[in-house]
C-alpha cells in the first residue's frame, strides 16, 4: 500500500463509527468546576381499588390482620431527592463523587390502605412511617473515557436497573463500570450485593427481586456491549448472574425509520433467557421471555402495536424493580406468567398542534392469555403465586402527562394515570382499578 492509500486508510477509520472517541478525561476541568445539582420536588397519590372480592390484604410487607384491612390500597405521600455530581479533578486519572439524600414524608394512609403502592416505608406493625429517607454516595474514577464508580449508586442496564417509578429512586451497592472509548461502543460491566427498594431505608436487606419468595442469592454480576452506529440503530448484548439463582442473557434491538419529514416507522425487540445455577435458590428456571413492538408516528399521532412471549414453566422475574424491558410491562401487570402471550395495542397523541405545548395523551390495551403454571417447581420461589392452567387477564392504561413549558414552573411534570385490569383465577395478578396523579418540580444547577 503506498503512502497516499494508507493515510486515505486511517483517515476512513478515524472518521467511523468505531473510532477512537476523544478523552472526556482530558476536559476535565476539575473536581468543583464541572459539579452539577439537582432536587427534585414530588408529590405522589395511588389509589387502588380492589374488584370481586380482592383485597389489600395480600400487600407485603403489610402485618395488619387481614380482617381489618381495606379493600382498597391508598397512599398520599411528598418526596424530596437532592443530587450532587461532581466534576473530575484534573490529571491523567480524575477523582470525583457522586452523592444523593433522599426524604419521603406521609401525606395519608394508614394500616388498612398502605403496603400495594410502595410509596411510603411500612413499620414492623404493618402501618406506614410517618417519614423515611436515605443517602448514600459513591466515588468514581475515570480514565480516558472509562469510569469505575464504587458505592451506593442508579444503573440503568437491562439485566439490572433502578426503578423510579414511584416515590423514591431505587439504589444499588457495588461497582459499575462504564466504558466509552469509542464513538459507536459502549461497554458496561458491575458488581453488586445489595438493592435498596424505592420505599426502603434501609441498605442491608440484599437484593431485591420481584417474583421469587425463594432464599435470596448474595451478589449479581452483569457486563454488557451496547452498539449505535447511527441515531437509527442501537443494538445491545448483556450477560448476567444472580448468585446461585439464576444466569440471565439479554439481546435487545431499537431501528427507527423516517419515511419522509412526517412520518417514520420504529421497531424494539428485547429477548431475556433465563436459566437456573449454582443451588437455584428460586427452583428450576427455564425460561425465555421475548418481545415486538412496532411504532408509526405520523405529525402529532404515534400507533404502537405490540406482541409478547414467554416460554417456561415459570415467570420472567428479574432482580432490582426496573430491569424489564420486555414491551408489555406496563402499569398493574408485566404480562411474564409462564408460557403467556400478550398482545399491546396502543396510541400517543402530541397535543402542540393545538396550542397545548407540553400536554401528551395516551391510551395502551393489553391482552394476555394461554397461562400454565401447572408445572411450576413446587419446592421453588414461585410455587406460592397459584398459577393455573387457562389463565388470561387484560389491562388497559390511560394517561395525561403535562410538562410546563415557560415561567417559575417551567420543567414541572404532572401526570395523571387511570389504568384498570382483569383476569381469571388461574393468573396471579388482582382486578384493580387504579388512578395515580403525580406532581414533580426540579431544580438543577452548577456549582
Amino acid at each position: 500500500m503506498t503512502a497516499v492509500g494508507m493515510r486515505s486508510a486511517i483517515l476512513m477509520a478515524l472518521a467511523s463509527p468505531m473510532a477512537l472517541a476523544d478523552s472526556a478525561q482530558s476536559q476535565a476541568n476539575g473536581f468543583v468546576e464541572d459539579s452539577t445539582w439537582a432536587v427534585i420536588n414530588r408529590m405522589g397519590y395511588d389509589h387502588r381499588g380492589y374488584r370481586h372480592g380482592a383485597s389489600n390484604s395480600g400487600a407485603r410487607n403489610a402485618y395488619k390482620a387481614k380482617t381489618e384491612r381495606n379493600g382498597f390500597a391508598e397512599e398520599w405521600a411528598y418526596g424530596l431527592m437532592g443530587t450532587l455530581q461532581s466534576g473530575f479533578t484534573q490529571g491523567m486519572i480524575g477523582v470525583g463523587v457522586d452523592a444523593h439524600a433522599y426524604l419521603g414524608v406521609k401525606l395519608d394512609s394508614g394500616g388498612g390502605r398502605a403496603g400495594k403502592a410502595r410509596l411510603l416505608e411500612l413499620d414492623n406493625d404493618g402501618y406506614p412511617k410517618d417519614t423515611y429517607g436515605r443517602g448514600g454516595a459513591a466515588i468514581k474514577l475515570r480514565l480516558s473515557n472509562t469510569v469505575v464508580s464504587y458505592g451506593e449508586q442508579r444503573v440503568k442496564t437491562p439485566v439490572f436497573s433502578s426503578s423510579d417509578s414511584r416515590l423514591l429512586p431505587e439504589t444499588a451497592t457495588g461497582v459499575f463500570v462504564t466504558s466509552n472509548e469509542f464513538n459507536a461502543l459502549k461497554i458496561v460491566g458491575g458488581h453488586f450485593t445489595a438493592s435498596t427498594d424505592r420505599n426502603a431505608s434501609s441498605h442491608d436487606q440484599g437484593l431485591v427481586v420481584n417474583y421469587s419468595n425463594g432464599p435470596k442469592g448474595d451478589a449479581f454480576d452483569l457486563a454488557g456491549v451496547v452498539y449505535t452506529p447511527s441515531k437509527q440503530l442501537s443494538a445491545s448484548l448483556y450477560t448476567s448472574r444472580y448468585e446461585d439463582t439464576w444466569n440471565q442473557q439479554y439481546m435487545g434491538a431499537l431501528l427507527s425509520q423516517p419515511i419522509d419529514e412526517n412520518r417514520a416507522l420504529t421497531f424494539t425487540f428485547n429477548l431475556y433467557r433465563t436459566t437456573d445455577e449454582g443451588r437455584a435458590l428460586s427452583g428450576n428456571i427455564d425460561n425465555t421471555a421475548w418481545s415486538l413492538m412496532s411504532t408509526y408516528a405520523q405529525g402529532p399521532h404515534s400507533f404502537s402495536l405490540g406482541y409478547q412471549k414467554v416460554h417456561g414453566d415459570t415467570p420472567f422475574d428479574y432482580v432490582t424493580r426496573g430491569a424489564i424491558f420486555i414491551t408489555n410491562s406496563v402499569q398493574l401487570s408485566d404480562f411474564s406468567a409462564p408460557n403467556e402471550q400478550s398482545w399491546q395495542a396502543r396510541y400517543d397523541l402530541d397535543m402542540s398542534p393545538w396550542n397545548l405545548q407540553g400536554l401528551m395523551l395516551s391510551a395502551a390495551y393489553v391482552r394476555g392469555s394461554d397461562i400454565n403454571g401447572s408445572h411450576v417447581d413446587p419446592n421453588g420461589g414461585y410455587a406460592y403465586l397459584g398459577y393455573g392452567e387457562g389463565g388470561k387477564h387484560w389491562e388497559r392504561d390511560l394517561e395525561a402527562r403535562y410538562v410546563v413549558q415557560s415561567g417559575a414552573a417551567k420543567g414541572t411534570i404532572m401526570s395523571l394515570r387511570h389504568n384498570v385490569h382483569r383476569g381469571n383465577t388461574a393468573q396471579a395478578e388482582l382486578d384493580t382499578d387504579q388512578i395515580r396523579l403525580a406532581i414533580e418540580y426540579p431544580l438543577t444547577g452548577r456549582f
